[in-house]
């Protein structure tokens, strides 16, 4: 997958502004595509270029003009042919797990640190996806948004968020539990 196809991607629902995108991208799209600010500022153009997306310019009284981008007809083609392609499949690329590899090498007390850090920081994010889906199921149950919501992908790619940060927080637990029951007096985390 392209960073083109993650930003039409993020442009289906509403014409969004660079600043904008960069927001929706920390909140929906950042739990399966990271990219940095200036990088979708570089795409924004490249995709204007290449007519996948329009842009318009806003005029604002107080605050400097803006412009919002929308999919095109030929974005929506793109994101098409990029539905029908067949996908590779994905991979662990973690600096944890280096450091869990080297476990029985390396100070048990700071890997099970390493590891209760990382399991608050997926509870911050469960947390925060939890938030997320609510605001999108808007008060309905969740079977009742799945099978009736306007837009389910961003729903889905959510829930798919929500259980890779469950799934990284109970391993990072589990390792942490193995590591202090293998190590007489290492640190309690």
């Amino acid at each position: 997958m392209a960073l083109r196809h993650a930003v039409l991607a993020a442009l289906l629902d509403e014409e969004l502004s660079g600043y904008e995108l960069t927001k929706a991208f920390d909140l929906g799209v950042a739990n399966f595509w990271h990219a940095l600010p200036q990088q979708l500022y570089a795409e924004l153009a490249k995709l204007e270029r290449e007519g996948l997306i329009a842009g318009r310019e806003v005029v604002q009284d107080t605050r400097p003009n803006k412009r919002l981008f929308q999919v095109t007809e030929a974005g929506l083609a793109e994101l098409q042919r990029f539905a029908e392609a067949v996908g590779k499949p994905s991979f662990i690329r973690d600096d944890l797990l280096v450091k869990v590899q080297a476990a029985d090498h390396v100070d048990a007390g700071e890997l099970i640190a390493r590891l209760g850090e990382r399991a608050a920081i997926a509870d911050a994010r469960i947390e925060l996806f939890g938030r997320l889906l609510a605001r999108m199921r808007g008060g309905r149950t969740e079977e009742e948004f799945l099978s009736r919501g306007r837009r389910v992908g961003p729903y889905l790619t959510c829930l798919r968020g929500l259980a890779f940060e469950e799934g990284n927080r109970d391993w990072c637990r589990r390792a942490a539990d193995v590591l202090r029951r293998r190590v007489p007096g290492a640190a309690e985390s």
